[in-house]
C-alpha cells in the first residue's frame, strides 16, 4: 500500500483558510509568517491580522505577556510587516510599550487592556510614554478588564482617578467598556458629589464592577 504525503503547499487556499481558522490565530501568524510568499498572503489576510491578542491568559485567569522569544519576533518582524492592517490590539501592561513602539498602526482604532489589578491599569495612564500622540488621537474604542477586585472603601477614589486619566488620554474616545473579572460585583457609587468626568466625544459607556 502506498501512502501519499500531503504538504501545506499541496492544498488549495480555501482549504488552508478553513484549517487555519480553526487554530489559534496568533500561533498561525507566528508559525507561518515568512515561510513562503503564498502562506504570507494567507496569514497576512484580515482574518489573522485585523485583531490581535498579544497576551496570555493562564489557567488561574491571571494575565501574562507573551513568551520572550515570541514577543521579540512579533515586535521585530511580524508587526512591522502587517502594521497597516491591524485595527484592534488586546494588550497587557508589561509588553504594551514595546508593542506600541515597535511600529506605527495607521488603521488602529481599538484597544483592549487586560490587567491583573487596578494598580497595573493606573500605571498605564500615569506614564507619559505608554501612548504616543498618534495613538491617543486614533483610539475610538477602549475595553479595560481588571482581574482582581479592590476594597470597596477605596474603589471610588481609584475609579474616579482612572476614568479621569482615560478621558484625558484618549481625546476621541467614543466607546468605553470597563469590567472587573471578579466573582463578587460591587455597586459603584460616587456619593453625594459626583466627580467631574468629561468626555465630549463619548457615545457609549459600560461599567461593571
Amino acid at each position: 500500500m502506498e501512502y501519499s504525503r500531503i504538504q501545506l503547499d499541496d492544498l488549495p487556499d480555501e482549504i488552508l483558510l478553513i484549517i487555519f481558522e480553526k487554530l489559534n490565530k496568533l500561533s498561525v501568524l507566528y508559525s507561518l509568517a515568512g515561510v513562503n510568499k503564498r502562506l504570507n498572503v494567507i496569514v497576512h489576510s484580515p482574518n489573522f491580522t485585523s485583531r490581535l491578542n498579544l497576551l496570555r491568559c493562564l489557567s488561574d485567569h491571571s494575565i501574562r505577556s507573551l513568551p520572550k522569544r515570541r514577543l521579540e519576533r512579533f515586535c521585530s518582524q511580524i508587526l512591522p510587516e502587517i502594521h497597516h492592517k491591524i485595527k484592534w490590539l488586546n494588550l497587557e501592561p508589561i509588553s504594551i510599550k514595546r508593542i506600541l513602539l515597535s511600529t506605527t498602526y495607521p488603521a488602529l482604532y481599538g484597544l483592549g487592556l487586560y490587567c491583573n489589578n487596578i494598580e497595573d491599569a493606573m500605571s498605564l495612564f500615569t506614564s507619559d510614554t505608554t501612548f504616543n500622540h498618534t495613538v491617543k488621537n486614533q483610539i475610538s474604542s477602549l475595553v479595560i478588564n481588571i482581574r482582581e477586585n479592590i476594597n470597596s472603601n477605596s474603589s471610588q477614589c481609584f475609579y474616579t482617578n482612572l476614568f479621569s486619566l482615560i478621558f484625558t488620554t484618549f481625546l476621541n474616545l467614543q466607546y468605553f467598556n470597563f469590567a472587573q473579572s471578579s466573582l463578587h460585583h460591587q455597586r459603584l457609587s460616587f456619593g453625594l458629589s459626583s466627580p467631574t468626568l468629561i468626555s465630549s466625544s463619548l457615545l457609549e459607556l459600560n461599567v461593571r464592577v
